[in-house]
């Protein structure tokens, strides 16, 4: 189980091309020691406000800050479950009030999407169309439920939504503020994973970004640069709303996938975690105590009938497992009886689920995507040295077909050019990027 301290993470937020104000806010608030950890857990939330310009900043800002000291306030006593419904319960009193009180608010609302770290997994706090991904073993899995009207007539027609062709696919029909009441998705715990990286967005990424290249840079890039990458991304692909990500990796620093030079030996520490992990779901380990203090107890006692040495050490080893077994006994019952206080949660849901490896198909998309801003950038003062040493060797990996390589430092060289062409993206309206057409197109 990957400890409290054994967490990368990175959060970014923009205002896109097209907006004049960022209605978006994120926060992480990371527990700062063992005892924290285990009690309440780490907390990243990302917020999308709506409802005009001031009004949605003010919404998105109030639910990143009262949904986690909310949070906090209850947890010790009431555990997650109850506790993140009932932080997003009281920030949505909050907004709503605002809402009431100033004519000019009414209506006032924001999506959020919260994580919640904690010992025992990843607990989900959702309400609206941000969305939650998991990228694990080379896939990426959206771990919420988008509260809209294309999902929710989806759902009931027993169809995806990308079916529904005549559907408004930007209508929220949930979200904190417009109502004095509201519902809220609670589910978890998911088990966590070493090299689990989870991605918490709003819809300005989610919607210009596939999640296939949503989980590629995600696992590919170290947290801080995975977020830049996105958010670069998704305003290259028109950058039509306000965009953040926030990007989490369990595992401590060496465990990054990228440049790690002590790889194999990780993957032979990671294997043996697995198992540790495997068996504990299979056999509890107050059991696997008891039972090793038997099996020590009965070394014990063929030991005394031979008279033969090891008596006194099978004795200390079958005293020690079996005060260990009943002390973890003990702490199960306590904390059973704690949790059963607690409501039950929903299963543990994964809403679709898409590829997140690298292919030379994907390759292709940002090698075009590449040649498209670079005509456009070509005279500007860049650092061309470093671009064209970063282009040749993607060139260079593709053709040897280390493809995870090429894809590196293709986004590499890439993000050397995106950023100062979406900074003077708006005076440039001629740019038509050649990239694949995107689902939510047709």
């Amino acid at each position: 189980m990957p400890l409290f301290d054994q967490i990368e993470h990175a959060g970014m937020t923009d205002v896109g091309i097209r907006r004049s104000h960022n209605q978006d806010a994120f926060a992480i608030q990371k527990a700062p020691d063992r005892a924290r950890w285990k009690k309440e857990g780490h907390i990243l939330i990302v917020a999308d406000g709506m409802g005009g310009h001031a009004v949605g900043e003010k919404a998105s800002a109030k639910a990143v800050q009262d949904i986690p000291l909310a949070y906090l306030k209850y947890v010790a006593n009431e555990g997650p479950i109850s506790a993140i419904r009932k932080s997003f319960q009281e920030a949505n009193h909050g907004i709503y009030a605002i809402g009431q009180e100033n004519p000019e608010f009414r209506g006032m609302g924001t999506t959020a999407s919260v994580l919640v770290m904690r010992e025992e997994g990843a607990w989900i706090g959702h309400v609206g169309d941000s969305r939650i991904y998991r990228v694990r073993d080379g896939q990426i899995e959206q771990l919420t439920f988008d509260h809209s009207y294309v999902w929710e007539m989806a759902r009931r027609m027993g169809v995806s939504p990308e079916e529904l062709e005549d559907v408004r696919k930007n209508v929220i029909i949930r979200s904190l503020g417009p109502d004095v009441l509201v519902q809220v998705d609670v589910e978890g715990p998911h088990p966590l994973h070493e090299g689990d990286t989870f991605v918490i967005c709003s819809d300005g990424l989610s919607n210009p970004v596939l999640p296939e290249e949503i989980g590629a840079i995600a696992s590919n890039f170290p947290p801080q640069e995975a977020a830049r990458i996105l958010i670069e991304l998704a305003n290259l692909r028109g950058g039509p709303d306000n965009v953040s990500a926030v990007v989490v990796r369990v595992g401590d620093a060496t465990s990054s996938l990228v440049d790690n030079p002590n790889k194999n030996k990780k993957s032979f520490v990671k294997s043996l975690k697995n198992a540790r992990d495997a068996w504990g779901r299979i056999v509890p380990w107050p059991i696997t105590c008891l039972l090793l203090g038997l099996l020590f107890a009965t070394g014990f006692i063929l030991t005394m009938v031979n008279n033969v040495f090891g008596q006194t050490i099978f004795f200390t080893l079958s005293l020690i497992a079996l005060i260990s077994g009943g002390v973890l006994l003990f702490l199960e019952s306590r904390k059973k009886k704690k949790s059963d206080k607690d409501d039950k949660p929903r299963k543990l849901n994964i809403y679709r689920e898409y590829p997140a490896t690298v292919d030379e198909e994907l390759l292709a998309i940002f090698k075009e995507l590449q040649d498209s801003v670079f005509e456009q950038v070509k005279d500007r003062p860049l650092d061309w040295a470093l671009y064209n040493k970063l282009s040749k060797s993607a060139d260079h990996f593709a053709k040897e077909q280390d493809l995870v390589a090429a894809f590196r430092d293709r986004l590499r060289a890439l993000m050397l050019i995106a950023k100062p062409f979406n900074q003077t993206r708006q005076k440039e309206e001629g740019f038509k990027p050649k990239w694949v057409k995107m689902s939510w197109d047709s």
